[in-house]
């Protein structure tokens, strides 16, 4: 079955990102796109370009939705979609809030579809290996989790600095670093916040975050994440027996590249991949019903719900 996707949204993820990763998918096609600009729609190179978002759920000829709205739009229009009849991928973060979570999971089992967060970096094998080799048990006891993405950019005129948008840096990057805890530990590992550490900026977003944060007793992790720090993405772990950490390649956004792992004093390679294409390939696998999710809805409710929590502060 090829899966007939539907974009909401045309903007820089869609265009450079998930469009070329749909027309070189296997299962999937681009059957539509509906966004603000009919070129930018007609550039992604869609069979169908729809005049609003409402006429492109609607559509029988639409299986399939992806949402690459701004944060503050993804509740609405994923709800809209899932009760539209349509299975959806909607980028990270998935939603501004644990509570939006919850109601989009409610509409999901409603309708009896599907939503999945497009948290790209669960689909690349490097980071698939790393989370392995941390719920292997390989490093030893009392691990030590260390991860950023960081860089710097004015950003004049963009949501990200527009809280009423879900802007900040947690939700747009620390969300990245907040999986990858839930990938490897699970939904229901009890990760407690210890340290919490904010930048606020004068519209009312955080600029930068820095978290530390214990895992089941036995891991911390801390995490940063900042839009005024220099450029940096960072992972890796330590425990009793030995050491994991990524090299070649950017930590969270390695794209058509090579990339490598250092476990220990070995070196782990990966050929270069383009992980949009991975996702795309097996959601369409999934929303045929040919295949199960890659990970549980319960870790994008369980991600949401520690940012909220690292966004509240350590609380006495």
């Amino acid at each position: 079955m090829t899966v007939r996707w539907g974009f909401l949204g045309a903007g820089y993820v869609a265009s450079r990102a998930m469009a070329p990763a749909v027309h070189l998918s296997a299962g999937a096609k681009l059957q539509g796109v509906a966004s603000r600009d009919r070129e930018r729609s007609l550039a992604l190179e869609p069979l169908a370009v729809f005049e609003s978002y409402e006429q492109l759920i609607d559509s029988p000829d639409i299986d399939a939705v992806y949402i690459s709205l701004t944060n503050g739009q993804h509740v609405h229009w994923v709800i809209e979609a899932l009760r539209a009849g349509k299975n959806v991928l909607c980028e990270k973060p998935l939603a501004m809030s644990a509570d939006e979570v919850e109601l989009m999971h409610r509409a999901a089992l409603e309708t009896g579809r599907s939503v999945v967060e497009a948290v790209w970096v669960r689909w690349h094998p490097r980071h698939r290996r790393f989370v392995e080799i941390l719920r292997s048990g390989e490093l030893g006891e009392q691990v030590q989790l260390r991860s950023a993405f960081t860089f710097t950019s004015d950003m004049t005129d963009n949501y990200r600095l527009r809280p009423e948008m879900g802007g900040g840096a947690l939700l747009d990057v620390g969300c990245y670093q907040v999986h990858t805890w839930l990938a490897a530990f699970g939904p229901r590992a009890d990760i407690r916040v210890v340290d919490v550490e904010r930048t606020m900026g004068p519209t009312g977003v955080d600029l930068a975050t820095r978290v530390r944060v214990t895992i089941d007793d036995c891991v911390t992790a801390d995490m940063s994440c900042s839009f005024i720090d220099e450029a940096r993405q960072a992972l890796a772990a330590e425990g009793s027996r030995t050491t994991v950490s990524t090299l070649d390649g950017e930590a969270f956004t390695s794209w058509r590249e090579p990339s490598s792992l250092r476990i220990g004093d070995a070196v782990e390679r990966f050929e270069r991949v383009d992980a949009f294409v991975s996702m795309v390939e097996q959601v369409s696998r999934q929303f045929a019903g040919d295949e199960p999710a890659l990970f549980d809805p319960e870790e994008s409710l369980g991600v949401a719900r520690i940012i909220d929590e690292i966004a509240r502060g350590v609380q006495s």
